[in-house]
């Protein structure tokens, strides 16, 4: 755990936590050009990118979404399935 006692890390600004991390020359050079053909800060880049990491793995990427996916849990667990009532036979 580090010395300020966050299992995440140090914490930035609007309580994001800031991560170092390498990246390929040519990786770079590429979110770059993305960045600048989607009019996006390399921010935005990788938030998109971890926020679809997530999702294809069925993890909630922020409150909202696990409130959500709690909800739906929830209620599944509640659902009763409809019987029709017995036919009656005919003579």
């Amino acid at each position: 755990m580090p010395a300020n006692g966050t299992a995440a890390g140090p914490r930035t600004l609007a309580g994001m936590v800031g991560k170092r991390i390498q990246i390929h020359d040519e990786t770079w050079s590429e979110l770059r050009i993305l960045g600048e053909d989607r009019m996006m800060t390399f921010q935005e880049l990788a938030d998109e990118a971890f926020n679809d990491l997530l999702k294809k793995h069925g993890r909630p990427a922020n409150l909202r979404d696990a409130l959500r996916k709690s909800v739906r849990t929830d209620r599944s667990a509640d659902v009763i399935p409809l019987r029709r009532p017995p036919r009656a036979r005919r003579s």
